[in-house]
C-alpha cells in the first residue's frame, strides 16, 4: 500500500555489432635495421583522489566526527571550569570581607 510503483522501463532495441576479425593485416617493414622497443602503455597519473574508495571516505568521516566530539567536550569543560573559578572567587571574596 505504501510502496511506490515505478513505471516499467522500455526495453532498448537490440543492436548487432560485427565481431569479425579482418583476415589480412598489413605489416610495414622497418625504415632502419636497428631494433626498436615499443613504448610503454600510458598510465593514468596518480592524482589526489586516485585511491579514494568507500572505506577511505568512511574513515575520514568517522575521524571527523570523533575530533568534533572531542573539541566540543574540551569547550564544555573549559566553560565549566571558568564558571567554577568565578564561583570560587566570589565565595572567597565574601569570606575576606567578614
Amino acid at each position: 500500500m505504501f510502496r511506490p510503483k515505478y513505471p516499467e522501463a522500455p526495453t532498448p532495441p537490440i543492436v548487432h555489432v560485427s565481431t569479425a576479425i579482418p583476415t589480412a593485416q598489413q605489416h610495414h617493414a622497418p625504415a632502419c635495421s636497428c631494433q626498436h622497443t615499443t613504448a610503454p602503455a600510458p598510465t593514468r597519473p596518480a592524482g589526489a583522489l586516485s585511491g579514494l574508495n568507500a572505506g577511505t571516505v568512511g574513515a575520514v568521516v568517522t575521524v571527523g566526527i570523533v575530533l568534533t566530539a572531542l573539541l566540543a567536550a574540551v569547550a564544555v569543560t573549559a566553560v565549566s571550569v571558568a564558571v567554577a573559578a568565578v564561583v570560587m572567587r566570589s565565595l572567597l571574596a565574601s569570606q575576606r570581607r567578614r
